[in-house]
């Protein structure tokens, strides 16, 4: 038995600096944990003239051969990102009997499975806490501690970037644009926030909680998404004064009728869990048929944050190696996938137009609604600075996305119609 365990570390960035500085912090406590010590022997770099604080034991290497194929190298953190390259490099990690840690969502997302694959084939461990909501156990939550459960529903604010921005806009009053340019100069937005702000990001991690949540092998293709760029202040004053909060949730239903996934704007009601997430932080939302609601909540990101649940998965690592149960505990999707049809998707929606303010105009919308069968819960109009001109708020009665999307496409051919300005889903009862 293994009195020490060699770590090979990928990426010395923000969350490989914090891997270090969490083992070498709380060093005795986790060696009392696994009864082992860990030593992080090699890591790898793209500039080896840059000046680092490492431990004495560490060295720096820009090939990654001399991590993949060390010998002394018993497990692998990868913390460097990137998706086929990164790939590469896991798999042969793995042939050669690698244990591997890591933070990647986009690789977990697009090729978990290979992974996965891989490791059974070769008896290795691959785990991958970090890879959604930063810091906050949700994974090992739902595969550990709900695992007796049949989860059915699952809603999260996995991404900080699109929170924060959505807090500012909420509480400041101020534009998409403007808070975008503040969130990027605070560093909480890339340069490029498409992957965020589209919803992408939101995607990928809505992926890896569907196929762990359902047991069925969900694809990140199979997920529907929009982003938060379409978002006015109208349309977040109006949800306030409706009783709700706008919110960029990934929603993953499970029900007869197959799983849907979605990430989207959404009215939330104000008293909602999720509603008074607000910044950059994270929550996941999961209801289960025997335990009900419950809610997961805490930073979504940062250096130590992720690093800790980094850490936490070598923990686990490091205890399957002294039990002798490396390699075990992945289990193959339990059901086969079956997708919701456009008909079978119901859900409550946020309609909001511009209208010539004439005689009949109400009568013709009216007549489109009842032809799909659609009621309203909420409806809202006033005048706007335009002559002759109304704007329109309303929040339907669960209506298929289909029946909706046939509604939507006749609104837009009356004359009356000057605009449809916004949709986007509501949450609640009916």
């Amino acid at each position: 038995m293994k009195n020490t365990i060699t770590v090979g570390l990928l990426g010395l960035g923000t969350v490989g600096s914090g891997v270090i500085e969490i083992l070498r912090d709380h060093k005795e406590r986790i060696e009392h944990k696994t009864g082992c010590d860990v030593t992080i022997k090699s890591v790898l770099v793209h500039d080896l003239s840059k000046q680092r604080e490492l431990p004495a034991e560490t060295q720096l290497t820009d090939q990654y051969e001399d991590i993949t194929r060390d010998p002394e190298i018993d497990v692998i953190v990868e913390v460097m990102g990137g998706i086929e390259h990164t790939l590469t490099i896991l798999l042969e990690a793995i042939e050669h009997g690698k244990h591997i840690v890591t933070a990647n969502k986009d690789l977990v997302a697009q090729h978990g499975e290979q992974l996965f694959e891989a490791c059974q084939k070769h008896n290795c461990d691959l785990y991958y806490e970090a890879s959604v909501a930063g810091g906050i156990p949700i994974i090992r939550s739902i595969m550990d501690g709900l695992s007796s459960d049949r989860i059915r529903k699952m809603m999260g604010i996995v991404n900080g970037t699109t929170n924060y921005i959505m807090t500012k806009m909420d509480q400041d009053g101020v534009d998409f644009d403007t808070v975008l340019k503040e969130a990027q100069d605070l560093g909480f937005a890339e340069a490029d926030p498409t992957a965020d702000v589209d919803g992408l990001d939101a995607a990928r991690k809505m992926t890896i909680l569907s196929i762990l949540g359902f047991s069925m092998p969900y694809n990140l293709d199979d997920v529907d998404v929009k982003g938060i760029r379409g978002i006015s202040i109208d349309d977040i004053d109006y949800a306030k004064e409706m009783g709700y909060r706008i919110k960029l949730i990934g929603i993953a239903e499970n029900d007869a009728n197959g799983v849907s996934v979605s990430v989207e704007p959404t009215f939330l009601p104000a008293e909602h869990p999720l509603s008074s997430v607000h910044d950059e932080y994270n929550a996941v939302y999961v209801y289960g048929d025997a335990v009900g609601e419950t809610m997961f909540y805490g930073p979504g990101a940062g250096k130590l944050p992720t690093a800790t649940a980094v850490v936490a998965d070598l923990i686990a690592v490091l205890k399957n190696i002294r039990l002798g149960t490396t390699g075990t505990a992945y289990v193959q999707p339990q059901f086969p996938k079956q997708l919701k049809e456009k008909h079978e998707k119901l859900t409550k929606k946020y309609l909001r137009l511009h209208v010539d303010d004439q005689a009949g105009m109400l009568r013709d919308m009216t007549n489109i609604f009842a032809e799909y069968g659609i009621s309203f819960d909420q409806f809202t109009q006033r005048a706007t600075e335009e002559e002759g001109e109304r704007e329109l708020m309303m929040v339907t009665h669960k209506v298929s996305e289909e029946d909706f999307e046939k509604a939507r496409q006749d609104l837009e051919g009356l004359e009356s119609v000057r605009r449809i300005d916004s949709i986007f889903r509501v949450e609640g009862e009916d």
